[in-house]
């Protein structure tokens, strides 16, 4: 079983945002810290994503691809600044996954508290799978 991280961690800073200019972020996306496991009751994906709102935060399915992607703001920087050391990254984000087979992503249940996003995939239910003949014509 293997998980694919498709996004890579891209994190810009312009000139002008680095000098703290209003309202101006850094460009291009970054990408939050994610851990995805193997539990009980099937996968778990935690993403570390401090200083959100669950409304800033979307989740899109793609067949087995998992998209994660939302803004964050930069609410406590002045209207000038000067930064001397920048480690936080604000602005939008994404993080993109595959995820291995055997999961069942239209019943995933994501919630977020204390900071960090947690979804929740259940195992396929086998028992739902159907079994069909595929019928075998002779040739000529």
């Amino acid at each position: 079983m293997a998980v694919t991280k498709v996004s890579s961690t891209i994190h810009f800073v312009s000139p002008k945002s680095a000098i703290g200019a209003a309202g101006e972020t850094a460009t291009g996306r970054w990408t939050p810290h994610t851990d995805v496991y193997v539990a009980d009751t099937g996968l778990v994906i935690k993403v570390e994503l401090a200083g959100m709102k669950s409304d800033s935060l979307e989740i899109v399915v793609e067949g087995p691809r998992l998209r994660i992607s939302g803004v964050r703001p930069d609410c406590c920087r002045g209207p000038h600044c000067n930064f001397l050391v920048m480690e936080i990254n604000y602005g939008p984000f994404e993080t993109v996954l595959d995820l291995p087979a055997g999961y069942d992503l239209t019943h995933a249940k994501a919630m977020y508290v204390n900071g960090f996003l947690r979804i929740d995939v259940p195992p396929v239910q086998h028992s739902n799978i159907k079994t069909t003949k595929v019928p075998i014509s002779e040739g000529a």
